[in-house]
């Protein structure tokens, strides 16, 4: 299982100490399947192991196993795509010193299984979850078996023609079939927690894991692409003693203080939320976990046992402050008044936000993103993040824009899958109807440094956690991302500079 080295393209230099290194929580949980069949299993972790895509398919090689499974999946549910160029270089390298079968799986080739096939240096393609494809492709590998039958495959047959398979059933016995992480086979001492997630003390930021509690999620937002892996609109859970019985693990025999639930929607089902928080509140382990939730899940009845189970941080997606914007990429009928409700409430039970918001989305204006980006200098929430509207693979908006003819990173001309990064030097979003991609780009770069430099916000953020929090802060604001987009100069700074110029030569 092999989680390719993609931080420091996509995160520049924030990659170094600001970002977090996340356990690779679907790696893990197909290593454990494969353990219950019986299967060896390795784990190269290349991000936590600080390792080029060279040395990483040294690793590989030097490991020799019947395949090797590369997992293409990013911080949060949508960053997959630009993990893809990652993935691909150490495919080459592996290729180029060794005959190692290669299979990958993750969002990004359940999405484009046909076009991964076509493009990239892996043998095998994953269409689908991936435990059962894996399994059966091994077994079919060590036996000779019939390719045709692996639920999920993607390949080339003996003509060199690319045959899909049927994708595998979704594994409806989470507690049995994919039980736990395999943790065994990582040194959990080298993963990081984001660094808001530690702000009331960053030195702790290495007791850290993630733990998955449902799979899919029920809504349908058109920027989302997490359904692309799982299928359809349904929510799957781990039973309350599984998710117990993981955590205990991870507290007793792994020490971890800090843990991320990355489910797509944590905060749904009230009565898996609060018995999870009434077993946790019996153990009493002072743990700092953090989830996602949106506007119109959340229930008032919920906030005292999250705090008290230590959800200290809740990641809210409020997208845009406006309503058509937000309704027309299906995010919700909850308005600005809900907003500040909900924020309100989860703060006043003393439980953190990190709030999101996407600027660029297809019915943007400057007007509207400017009044996005006021919502959140009023909110004032402990952290914000701000992202780029991006057509992800697998999300029916980049269906969407391919029909409209809209640039996108993967055109000809444009510079690949690693333009979907967020903060990647190559990070080309999407355009609107009224802004380029240029504009929106630049608005982003210029709502992050002005709302974490507001005197406000660090105010806020003394009171709550302390100068180290506030200095902190001050080194991230310090590093000016790089973007491609933005090096050469806008038509209407070319436009004023030629008026200057000709006002000049006038003048002489």
């Amino acid at each position: 299982m092999v989680t390719p080295p993609s931080r420091l393209a996509a995160y520049q230099g924030l990659s170094n100490n600001l970002a977090a290194i996340e356990p690779p929580v679907w790696s893990g949980l197909i290593a454990a399947y494969l353990q219950g069949k019986n299967f060896n299993v390795a784990m190269i972790d290349a991000e936590a192991d600080g390792l080029n895509h060279a040395d990483t398919a040294k690793a590989i090689a030097k490991i020799n196993p019947r395949l090797a499974v590369f997992c293409i999946y990013g911080q949060q549910p949508s960053a997959s795509t630009q993990c893809m160029p990652g993935g691909s270089q150490t495919c080459h390298h592996l290729n180029e010193i060794s005959d190692i079968p290669s299979l990958v799986l993750g969002t990004h080739p359940s999405a484009l299984p046909q076009r991964t096939m076509e493009e990239e240096p892996f043998k095998f393609v994953c269409q689908g979850e991936g435990p059962r494809t894996v399994e059966s492709l091994l077994n079919a590998l060590q036996d000779g078996g019939d390719l045709a039958t692996v639920p999920g495959l993607w390949f080339r047959d003996e003509n060199g023609v690319i045959v899909g398979n049927e994708p595998a059933a979704k594994i409806a016995d989470l507690d049995g079939e994919l039980p736990r992480q395999a943790w065994d086979l990582l040194d959990l001492t080298k993963y990081r927690a984001h660094n808001w997630h530690c702000f009331h003390d960053l030195d702790s930021r290495g007791s850290y894991a993630s733990i998955q509690t449902s799979l899919g999620c029920p809504y349908r937002c058109e920027f989302c692409c997490i359904n692309a892996p799982f299928g359809g609109r349904g929510v799957r859970n781990w039973s309350l003693d599984n998710v117990i019985a993981q955590i205990d693990e991870l507290v007793t025999r792994y020490g971890i203080k800090n843990i991320k639930i990355p489910d797509e929607m944590f905060i749904l089902n009230e009565r898996h939320v609060l018995g999870i928080c009434d077993r946790l509140i019996e153990r009493d382990y002072g743990l700092n976990i953090w989830a996602y939730a949106r506007i119109d899940t959340m229930r008032e009845s919920m906030f005292e046992k999250l705090k008290a189970a230590g959800f200290n941080w809740l990641g809210l997606g409020i997208e845009s402050a406006s309503s058509s914007v937000r309704d027309g990429m299906a995010k919700g009928s909850f308005n600005d008044d809900m907003i500040s409700d909900v924020v309100r409430t989860v703060r006043d039970h003393g439980i953190a936000v990190g709030a999101n918001y996407i600027f660029g989305l297809p019915d943007d204006t400057m007007e509207s993103m400017n009044d996005t980006l006021d919502l959140a200098m009023e909110l004032n929430t402990e952290w914000a993040n701000f992202y780029c509207a991006m057509a992800y693979p697998g999300s029916p908006l980049y269906q969407h824009a391919k029909a409209q003819n809209w640039r996108l990173p993967d055109d000809d001309d444009g510079p690949g899958w690693i333009g979907y990064s967020q903060l990647g030097y190559e990070a080309l979003p999407l355009p609107t109807m009224a802004l380029s991609a240029r504009q929106v780009l630049e608005f982003r770069d210029h709502a992050f440094n002005r709302y974490f430099t507001n005197p406000s916000y660090l105010t806020m953020l003394e009171a709550k956690f302390g100068p180290e929090a506030v200095t902190h802060v001050k080194q991230m604001t310090s590093h000016q991302l790089k973007r491609r987009q933005l090096e050469t100069p806008s038509r209407q700074a070319q436009e004023q500079a030629q008026h200057a110029e000709s006002e000049n030569r006038a003048k002489v």
